[in-house]
């Protein structure tokens, strides 16, 4: 029960200090007299979703997530490294890259996809937009592809949280227009110039982009695209949701569309197939999963 109660309150003080930083950029936004980058009722929905998603994150990893990984620390190499700075890399790395992996099947398989739509789902981009989750990430088992390999490699779980949860608040960096492009840096690491293609709708920035912290998985594996190749960028996805306000449909929505599918098809591919899968096998449904 303790790890539960200090999962909710580390929970509360991060997202005590988030909330700071919206109110800071929306402040800036204002001073600088801009217009269109933050949306009240949107923003409110984010600060929904968010607390919901990591209320309910924090929770599983305190009680089964670390749970599971302890049990499979035995089969792994063991390694349990004495900190240094050569260590710390290590993880940092590994972790990043088991984020690309796990990020890439969110939108390459629709199962994933029905929890990370929520992400993709907002029109703005500014910190806000990183809160915009769903807490059903917890129960699809994407966190195997995170935490897993570093059990495997051996190092302790309480780093790995810390590695993790570190991936995270960067990226939460990256959610904003106001920082534009940063040199060198955007050759090796994820910038909010990246970050913003990611998260566009048109056939250009589809499927790019999927680094957390080192944008050099992209370059190697083809997923890269710059800004400047972009062409003009539009938030949100193909299908936006119905009730983009709705904290509760914009976190369900995509799975009930993707038990109905499951109903009316038989077709148990629709899992793991890619999210448009279904109107290209079955074109003349009027069914169809939002896609980024």
């Amino acid at each position: 029960m303790s790890d539960v109660l200090h999962a909710v309150f580390f929970v509360l003080a991060f997202g005590a200090v988030f909330i700071a930083i919206i109110l800071l950029e929306a402040g800036y936004i204002r001073w600088k007299g801009l217009s269109g980058v933050y949306h009240f009722r949107e923003t409110l929905a984010n600060l929904g979703t968010g607390m919901s998603y990591k209320i309910v994150d924090g929770i599983a990893i305190a009680l089964f997530i670390q749970a599971f990984y302890s049990w499979v620390y035995p089969f792994g190499l063991q390694w349990n490294p004495q900190a240094s700075v050569f260590s710390v890399l290590a993880l940092i790395v590994l972790v990043d890259f088991c984020f690309y992996v796990q990020h890439c099947l969110m939108h390459k398989m629709r199962w994933f996809w029905a929890s990370h739509v929520t992400h993709h789902s907002s029109e703005h981009m500014n910190f806000s937009t990183a809160l915009r989750q769903n807490f059903t990430h917890a129960f699809n088992g994407a966190w195997i592809l995170w935490w897993i390999p570093a059990a495997l490699v051996g190092f302790d779980k309480d780093w790995v949280l810390l590695a993790i949860e570190g991936n995270l608040v960067y990226q939460f960096f990256l959610h904003t227009e106001q920082v534009k492009r940063l040199g060198w840096l955007e050759t090796v690491f994820n910038t909010p110039s990246h970050h913003r293609v990611h998260h566009g709708r048109n056939p250009a920035q589809i499927d790019t982009n999927f680094g957390g912290i080192l944008i050099i998985w992209d370059r190697l594996f083809g997923t890269f695209r710059d800004e400047r190749d972009a062409g003009e960028i539009v938030y949100g996805v193909t299908r936006m949701p119905k009730q983009p306000y709705n904290p509760v449909y914009l976190q369900l929505h995509e799975w009930v569309s993707l038990v109905r599918d499951l109903r009316q098809y038989r077709d148990w591919r629709i899992l793991v197939k890619p999210p448009e899968w279904v109107q290209q096998r079955y074109p003349r449904s009027d069914r169809h999963s939002d896609r980024q």
